[in-house]
């Protein structure tokens, strides 16, 4: 019974310090919303941790990729570009959206309508090289919404 009960303790301050690493918070996610035989679109979120860790990956159901990418003015031409990871700096804000950092879903396997629920899975990295797992539900939200009027 001893055993059981150290398990037990040891497998909850594991847990807890998994929760306690990152502490992100997700605040009004979305995905834009795609006309038939669209395959790609991008989902917007405001990301705050409390500290300072980087999001390495993304995936989701509902597309066959999931990037991070940036997009950025090169001589008087708006480029978007993928980055391998995107900083999350302690108490700061650092908001996804449109013509600026977003998460981009390429080859999706649906059409995303207004109202849909998109599942997005987040892996974010600490200093000493931990990750853990977000999970996010983004709202389809119309072509014309812009992250302003949320």
């Amino acid at each position: 019974m001893k055993q059981i009960i150290t398990q037990f303790f040891a497998a909850l301050s594991l847990t807890i310090s998994a929760v306690a690493f990152s502490q992100v918070t997700v605040k009004d996610p979305w995905v834009r919303t795609t006309v038939p035989q669209q395959k790609a679109t991008g989902a917007f979120m405001q990301l705050t941790a409390t500290q300072d860790v980087k999001i390495i990956s993304a995936s989701s159901p509902a597309a066959k990729n999931v990037e991070i990418h940036t997009m950025e003015m090169d001589k008087d031409v708006m480029k978007m570009r993928q980055i391998m990871s995107l900083d999350l700096p302690a108490g700061k804000t650092i908001e996804l959206k449109p013509g600026s950092y977003h998460v981009m879903l390429l080859g999706l396997t649906a059409q995303v309508k207004e109202g849909d629920l998109i599942p997005l899975t987040l892996v974010v990295e600490d200093k000493d090289k931990k990750t853990q797992t977000i999970e996010v539900k983004a709202l389809g939200k119309a072509i014309n919404t812009s992250a302003h009027k949320m």
